[in-house]
């Protein structure tokens, strides 16, 4: 094991393993000093909810999360338990990040309901939640009394897990009432959707931020793949030449990345010639390499290392193999880069925030505003009115959009923001239009519906919140497998030649 490697790792345990070695190492106030900077759907903050020298229980959770709106309740009566007196306990939700309402949108929303007595602090853009590697609701992050992460969990946690926590950061929660993990949105549509891919590149402590910080990326979790040994622990990898390579599990969304696109992003941080080594460490178990479980994606991932190729004199040495085994690494490890700031790294991990090449930084769905009330009612007809605002539905094979596959765009009849292309239409012969997906991933928001004692997945669009219809998993296996079943009141079609003096010219690729 290489030196400083060695060192790093020592330190990092050790800060994991002695809370009183982290406070000595931690700044002054760190995440308790950003959270203290947020607003909060009051406006201002109140001075009682961060009592100082105090640990910190944060709650990072969505309005769209069905799973998170059935919990506020119990969050807030942990700030009323006398169990947790001497903690902190408060929300954090993010407008205008992973689908989340803009600002004034949310606080609005939120004015709503009654939860007089749990502080919902608005992390704009979600800076905070990408610095911590929050892309899951709800998330828990626990912090010590100098306001540094000690320990990240992703899902609910119950009353006897969150007092566990605090009394050991390092506990083990499976040992007392289940979390519920939550991999991405809380329904069965996005469960479905998700795909998984294995990425080994050196130390999995960077390719785990890394991958964190992108957009469409649901979950990134460090542990040990295709070695020999069963459940082998780091010490074992690191002596014992067990075989196997660091490597990071890759969740995703297909809806917005494609495997390609995480192939860009992997090969843009570490060094594809480089054999067994990235950065200052050197080793079998720091190889390169990528593993799939579908066959199919071992064609797309020789693409991508070919492109790359040519980039290069000295021959590309990332494995593109099956997957034998992976194996969760050790709890110290997960997160470890969002609970030790300064910890060793050999990857930039401020590349996530850049775009790929040809592909816009962000959805922008805070250009599209919903009219008042009163101006729909003008602008509608009365059976877009009911559809839209009324969550009404359409008769079968009623809309003239059912039967239309001409190239072209279509927006939300409401706010006019860009929901689907009619590359992604299809004939599904259920008599209302139908998409494998939308545009973009932040273009809908998804939300439980048990009306009429039926279990579905309501589709509503993310800036006016329009009523859509429903997604099913029904749909083409070679386009995902997903129906997005669309009124065609809804929407407004756009036709190809027309979507430049629309305003819509930018979005000509994604039709053509």
């Amino acid at each position: 094991m290489h030196g400083q490697r060695r060192w790093f790792f020592l330190y990092g345990l050790f800060l994991a393993l002695s809370l009183a070695a982290c406070q000595q190492r931690a700044a002054p106030a760190g995440i308790t000093a950003q959270l203290a900077a947020l607003p909060s759907t009051q406006g201002a903050q109140n001075p009682a909810w961060l009592k100082p020298q105090q640990p910190t229980l944060v709650k990072f959770w969505a309005s769209w999360c069905p799973l998170c709106l059935s919990e506020l309740e119990t969050t807030q009566s942990w700030r009323r338990d006398p169990a947790f007196k001497a903690v902190n306990v408060l929300s954090v939700a993010a407008p205008g990040f992973l689908s989340e309402k803009p600002h004034a949108d949310f606080v609005r929303w939120y004015g709503g309901l009654s939860y007089p007595d749990l502080p919902v602090l608005l992390d704009d853009g979600g800076t905070l939640a990408r610095q911590l590697g929050i892309g899951v609701y709800p998330s828990w992050v626990l912090l010590d009394t100098q306001g540094q992460p000690q320990r990240i969990i992703k899902g609910s946690l119950s009353r006897t897990q969150a007092l566990a926590l605090l009394h050991n950061p390092q506990a083990d929660l499976n040992q007392t009432a289940a979390a519920f993990y939550q991999p991405t949105h809380n329904t069965e549509a996005k469960l479905m959707n998700s795909k998984t891919i294995y990425l080994a590149g050196g130390c999995f402590w960077g390719l785990e931020a890394y991958f964190q910080r992108i957009p469409g990326v649901i979950d990134a979790v460090s542990g040990y793949a295709n070695g020999r040994t069963e459940h082998p622990t780091y010490e074992q990898v690191v002596r014992e030449n067990t075989g196997h390579a660091e490597t990071v599990k890759v969740v995703y969304n297909p809806a917005q990345l494609s495997l390609a696109d995480i192939m860009q992003y992997y090969l843009r941080v570490v060094d594809p010639t480089s054999l067994n080594r990235q950065g200052n460490d050197r080793g079998s178990q720091y190889r390169s390499g990528v593993y799939y479980t579908d066959a199919a994606e071992h064609s797309i991932i020789q693409a991508a290392l070919a492109a790359e190729q040519a980039k290069y004199a000295d021959k590309i040495v990332v494995e593109n193999q099956p997957l034998q085994q992976f194996f969760v690494a050790e709890d110290y490890h997960q997160d470890y880069l969002a609970k030790n700031p300064n910890g060793y790294c050999h990857i930039d991990i401020r590349r996530a925030d850049e775009p790929l090449p040809g592909k816009a930084a962000h959805f922008d769905a805070a250009a599209y505003q919903k009219p008042s009330d009163a101006a729909l009612k003008q602008q509608l007809t009365p059976e877009q009115y009911r559809i839209t605002q009324q969550s009404g539905t359409e008769r079968a094979f009623s809309h003239e959009y059912d039967h239309l596959f001409a190239p072209g765009l279509y927006v939300d009849v409401v706010s006019g923001e860009p929901l689907f292309s009619s590359r992604d239409k299809f004939d599904s012969g259920c008599g209302w239009p139908s998409f494998s997906k939308p545009l973009n991933a932040a273009a809908v928001t998804e939300h439980s519906d048990h009306s009429y004692n039926m279990q579905r997945v309501e589709v509503r669009s993310h800036s006016a919140d329009s009523h859509l219809g429903h997604v099913f998993p029904d749909g083409p296996a070679d386009k995902g497998g997903l129906r997005y079943c669309i009124n065609g009141a809804s929407l407004r079609f756009i036709p190809y030649a027309e979507m430049e003096a629309a305003g819509y010219g930018y979005l000509k690729d994604a039709v053509k």
